[in-house]
């Protein structure tokens, strides 16, 4: 099955703008083809409002790594970055189910942080939701998210 399959079966249970838990796609799917032309495309990273997860009423705009469209076509799935340091506390966070992984740097933050992935919440980004393109992640650490998010189902 392929990701945008599953994708599309988990987010036609999802709610608009929801993040989706979801676990890893079966095969890669995933195709890296960024194009700084003001679409996002899987590979780039942009900014937009992900809802919080203890209170998806609030919020906060933050980076995103594009991985597809969404089954519907109206809208991406993707993965929120942040620029908070897990490897410290990367114990608890997978206590909690939570799993990051690290980046680098890139043109999404402007101050040059490095940032994580976190890889176990799938986000659906709505196409009125996305506000602007940040940049495109390197082919092989996008190929190597995708694998990672793969490896938390097995």
């Amino acid at each position: 099955m392929s990701l945008r399959s599953r994708v599309a079966g988990l987010l036609s249970r999802a709610t608009s703008s929801s993040p989706v838990s979801a676990p890893a796609p079966s095969d890669a799917g995933a195709r890296y083809a960024p194009e700084l032309d003001g679409e996002p495309d899987p590979g780039e990273v942009v900014w937009a409002w992900v809802p919080y997860e203890d209170d998806p009423s609030q919020g906060k705009d933050r980076p995103v790594l594009v991985l597809d469209t969404a089954g519907d076509g109206d809208g991406w799935v993707g993965l929120m970055l942040s620029s908070q340091d897990h490897d410290r506390d990367a114990e608890d966070e997978a206590r909690w189910g939570r799993h990051w992984m690290d980046v680098g740097t890139g043109g999404w933050d402007s101050q040059g942080r490095p940032s994580e992935v976190r890889l176990d919440r799938l986000i659906r980004l709505e196409r009125d939701g996305v506000r602007r393109e940040g940049a495109a992640l390197d082919e092989t650490i996008f190929t190597a998210v995708v694998e990672a998010r793969r490896g938390l189902s097995r």
